[in-house]
């Protein structure tokens, strides 16, 4: 399974070809807070980019930002080659940026089937007739998407609950679910908000080796936000680190990790 039909990128390609996402002197304010200050940087194909920063830093702001929820009063936001300030989220979200949330944001009700069949809403252009009596278009089009769909229930290890109300499932599976309808989106950039918030030691694992294999299998790159601090340092590729809304630090897990001004945003003192 790749992403949009293209080939995996490897690990040696992952720096290959212009950035997917710029970012560049973005600055938001909330009756004159600043939550973001001077934030600027890129992620290239296939790379797994990590923001990380003690609480209150801005971290899912940028997430706002990126995905449209946010208009930041300066600074431009670059999406494969086009600019996407102003445009509204579910705009961004059909260009190819998909995103998951802290807390789990499903449909309870609906079977896990269902669930990730809902990610692939914006890929359906058949109108109301066709849907109504599920002929012609729209039947080729809801079967399509059906094997989509059961390609990332395989990916994800999913089988076993594919007809089971999200309801009844556990919560570390849930998580996996919600990850599993933002890759039915077919994402060109994937957003992870605290995908391991909340979960056990096993289930951590698990998630983290599912965010490598997007990565390394179907070459989507993907930015990472998470409080878990261990699981950042071992799957990015690099990292940026924030303090109250502004860039410390930017570069590889082991730069960032050594870094005098990160570990006194962290630790509020010089190491």
């Amino acid at each position: 399974m790749t992403a949009g039909g293209e080939d995996p990128v490897t690990a040696e390609g992952r720096e290959a070809g212009p950035p997917v996402l710029t970012v560049e002197d973005v600055g938001l304010s909330f009756a004159g807070v600043k939550a973001i200050d001077g934030v600027s940087f890129e992620v290239a194909p296939a790379e797994l980019f990590a923001v990380i920063g003690p609480n209150g830093a801005g971290k899912t702001s940028v997430f706002n930002v990126l995905s449209g929820v946010y208009r930041p009063q300066r600074g431009a936001v670059t999406f494969l080659g086009e600019d996407v300030l102003g445009r509204a989220p579910h705009r961004i979200a059909a260009m190819g940026l998909a995103r998951t949330f802290q807390n789990v944001e499903l449909f309870h009700n609906l079977t896990v089937l269902d669930n990730l069949m809902l990610g692939r809403h914006h890929h359906f252009r058949y109108g109301p007739l066709s849907a109504l009596s599920w002929l012609g278009r729209a039947r080729r089009e809801e079967l399509a998407a059906r094997a989509r769909v059961e390609d990332i229930i395989d990916f994800l290890e999913l089988a076993a609950w594919r007809r089971h109300p999200v309801r009844l499932l556990p919560y570390g599976v849930q998580k996996r679910v919600e990850l599993g309808r933002a890759l039915a989106m077919e994402p060109r950039l994937l957003l992870l908000d605290e995908p391991v918030a909340g979960m056990n030691l096993e289930e951590t694992e698990d998630m983290a080796r599912y965010i490598l294999d997007i990565r390394d299998e179907l070459g989507v790159p993907v930015v990472l936000v998470d409080h878990d601090m261990g699981l950042v340092m071992d799957l990015a590729d690099r990292v940026l680190v924030l303090d109250f809304g502004r860039p410390v630090a930017l570069g590889t897990p082991a730069e960032v990790q050594h870094d005098p001004k990160v570990i006194e945003a962290y630790l509020g003192g010089a190491p």
